[in-house]
C-alpha cells in the first residue's frame, strides 16, 4: 500500500489538535457572554458554541438548571440517547459515552412510513412514537425536525413516560422556533417539568445538538 506523502506547507496555521481545542474553547470564553445560564452548565455552552462557529449562539441558549447534572447522571447509570435523526446519532462521539450507551434512531424502521401516512405527519415524527418503550429515564435529543419535538411533546402530555434531558435544538424556518418555545413552556402549561436546553429562535441543526449530547456524555473538554 502507498503511503502518501504530505504536500508542501504552504500556510501558517495550528495543527496540533489538542491545542486546536484548548485554543478554541479559550476564545468562547473570552468573545461569549455565559453569565445568564447555569453555572453548571458552562461547558456544555462552550462546547455549543464549538460546534456551530457561532459565539452569540450563547444568547440564545435556555437551559433548566437541573438539566446538565440530571442528564449526566442518567448517562452514566446506562440511559439510552434517542436522537430525530441519523446525522445527530452519527454526531455522538462514541469514545465520550459513559456506558456504552446506545444512541438510537428509528427513522428507518419499516413501521414509519406507514404511520406517517396514516397520521398525516412527517416520517421523522412519527419516528418518534417508536420510542416509547425506551423514553423512562432516557436522554432525547431533536436536531433537525420541530414536527417530531412537538409529537414528543404531545406524548408526554398524553401520559408517556418522561425522559430525563431533552435536548430541544430542531432547525428550520416553520416551527422551530415555536416548538423549542413549548419546550420551555411544558411545566407551567401541562406540569411537565423535563430539564432541557433548547436554542430559541430558528438556529438548530445536528452539528448544535450532537455537541450537547457529547458535553453531557463527558464533562472534560478534550
Amino acid at each position: 500500500m502507498n503511503v502518501p506523502s504530505r504536500p508542501n506547507r504552504r500556510y501558517e496555521y495550528v495543527d496540533d489538535g489538542p491545542a486546536i481545542y484548548v485554543d478554541s474553547f479559550a476564545t468562547i470564553r473570552r468573545e461569549a457572554r455565559l453569565d445568564h445560564l447555569p453555572a453548571n452548565a458552562e461547558r456544555l455552552a462552550v462546547r455549543m458554541i464549538h460546534g456551530t462557529g457561532q459565539v452569540d449562539l450563547a444568547e440564545d441558549l435556555a437551559i433548566h438548571p437541573d438539566l446538565v447534572p440530571e442528564a449526566r447522571a442518567a448517562l452514566r447509570s446506562g440511559a439510552p440517547i434517542l436522537c430525530d435523526a441519523n446525522m445527530v446519532a452519527s454526531g455522538v462521539t462514541a469514545s465520550r459515552l459513559p456506558r456504552g450507551n446506545d444512541v438510537l434512531c428509528f427513522l428507518g424502521d419499516e413501521r414509519v412510513p406507514g404511520l406517517a401516512r396514516e397520521w398525516g405527519t412527517t416520517r421523522t415524527a412519527a419516528a418518534v412514537s417508536l420510542w416509547e418503550p425506551l423514553l423512562e429515564g432516557s436522554v432525547v435529543a431533536v436536531g433537525n425536525a420541530p414536527t417530531a419535538l412537538f409529537h414528543l411533546l404531545e406524548m408526554l402530555i398524553d401520559g408517556a413516560p418522561r425522559p430525563t434531558a431533552i435536548v430541544g435544538c430542531p432547525v428550520g424556518f416553520i416551527g422551530a422556533a415555536e416548538s423549542k418555545q413549548a419546550l420551555t413552556e411544558l411545566a407551567d402549561r401541562f406540569g411537565v417539568d423535563v430539564p432541557y436546553v433548547v436554542a430559541r429562535g430558528r438556529r438548530g441543526g445536528s452539528a448544535m445538538t450532537a455537541s450537547a449530547l457529547n458535553a453531557l456524555a463527558k464533562e472534560e473538554e478534550a
